[in-house]
């Protein structure tokens, strides 16, 4: 066919090409040859870096936001359907989109009718208009109906400015393109306020001291009870600071040495606020006195009384502070005698949204320099398959650490 586009030979020994090249009809276009291109395929580590770095991001942005629409989808249906459905029936949708939303209600409808030629509906419930509405759209029969949703939703403001924060959010990650950290940060900051103005329930845990997050929420088992792991004391308070840890706190029960994360991070006035508030707290310190006092210096190179002097002003001042409380019983201190191997805060650990900061003691390391384990409580059950097929329960650490702290506190001696 003239003025087509012709292929060049490619090698010039197959039959009918010996000897050179061919000279190619005029009017078609040369193309290189792939060994002329100079093409590099392959990646290096930087490049795969990067790219598992953007596949994490979006990934973690595309659980957000699948969060948030599937709860704002449930929201439209609970208001919208009881008023048009009685009327117009499965195409309420339809008729509450009305004349300006026409166009992309009927693309919606167009695109589940697609779906549902080819299979893609698996799951009988999603064969409704609503869920093949976007965020935006979704947005808009908000807006256009909000007087419906003025009952169940106190700003509209809010969540029209939520809504276009996610915006940003979506259309990097629907069209998978690089996610910076900050977006990410923005688009997670901006799932979580949303449903909570939607009412996210008591059970999901978005706002209080530590969290959920949805992502946490869908691997959570993974990692048993494990929510943060950080190198040091130090990244630990940055994340999670020491007033952060205990305030507000119902109950307080802490293990170690000296228990420095408490004493000299919290001031003892906060503390007295605390216990007269109606915390129960129980302090464990080493014993400054016993021998294992004097293999911890040797082993991380204090001078011989250093730490015990340390564990003596710690036990002093939290005794200041109980001699403040109307009732010094809620304030218990007590010292053990046994070689210390963790340090572990757990704060309200008889509850749903308990907290425990665990530290191990390392042989070289000081507590501030040993890794910190962050553990939620809550009773959150870890349920496996056993060898025979059954169903065994892990209660994941927490409890373990919990258990750990009740052992060591029946067999220590209290401080006057």
């Amino acid at each position: 066919m003239s003025g087509g586009l012709e292929l060049p030979p490619g090698d010039e020994s197959h039959e009918g090409h010996e000897g050179g090249s061919v000279d190619a009809p005029p009017g078609t276009v040369s193309l290189a040859r792939p060994l002329e291109i100079g093409a590099e395929l392959d990646w290096g580590v930087e490049d795969w870096s990067e790219v598992r770095t953007r596949a994490r991001r979006a990934g973690r942005a595309y659980i957000w936001l699948n969060l948030v629409e599937q709860r704002l989808r449930a929201v439209v249906a609970a208001v919208l359907r009881p008023i048009y459905e009685p009327v117009h029936g499965d195409e309420w949708v339809i008729a509450a989109a009305g004349p300006a939303g026409q166009e992309w209600v009927q693309r919606a409808v167009a695109v589940r009718e697609v779906s549902r030629r080819k299979g893609y509906l698996l799951d009988p419930a999603d064969d409704n208009i609503v869920s093949f509405l976007t965020l935006p759209q979704l947005r808009e029969l908000m807006v256009q109906h909000w007087p419906c949703f003025e009952p169940y939703v106190d700003d509209r403001r809010e969540v029209e400015l939520v809504l276009d924060e996610l915006e940003v959010a979506r259309n990097i990650v629907s069209r998978n393109r690089a996610l910076s950290e900050t977006v990410l940060a923005q688009a997670e900051r901006a799932s979580a306020r949303l449903l909570d103005v939607l009412g996210s329930g008591a059970g999901t845990r978005m706002s209080g001291r530590l969290p959920i997050d949805a992502v946490e929420d869908l691997v959570g088992d993974r990692y048993a009870d494990v929510v943060g792991v950080h190198p040091d004391r130090v990244r630990l308070q940055r994340q999670l600071p020491a007033e952060d840890l205990f305030g507000g706190a119902r109950r307080l029960d802490a293990v170690g040495i000296g228990l420095n994360l408490l004493v000299q991070n919290y001031s003892g006035r906060r503390l007295v606020r605390l216990a007269e508030s109606g915390c129960r707290v129980r302090l464990l310190f080493l014993n400054p006195a016993s021998s294992a006092v004097r293999r911890r210096e040797r082993e991380i190179g204090l001078k011989k009384g250093e730490m015990s002097r340390s564990i003596e002003m710690n036990i002093l001042h939290m005794r200041r502070v109980r001699a403040r409380l109307h009732d010094p019983g809620a304030f218990e201190i007590q010292v053990f005698d046994e070689t210390p191997r963790f340090t572990a805060y757990l704060v309200d650990g008889d509850g749903p949204d308990g907290i425990a900061v665990v530290q191990p003691y390392l042989r070289k390391s000081r507590g501030m320099e040993s890794p910190v384990f962050v553990l939620r409580g809550g009773g959150r059950d870890l349920v496996r398959q056993d060898a025979r097929g059954g169903r065994d329960v892990d209660h994941g650490l927490f409890e373990i650490y919990r258990e750990e702290f009740e052992s060591v506190w029946a067999d220590s001696r209290p401080v006057s």
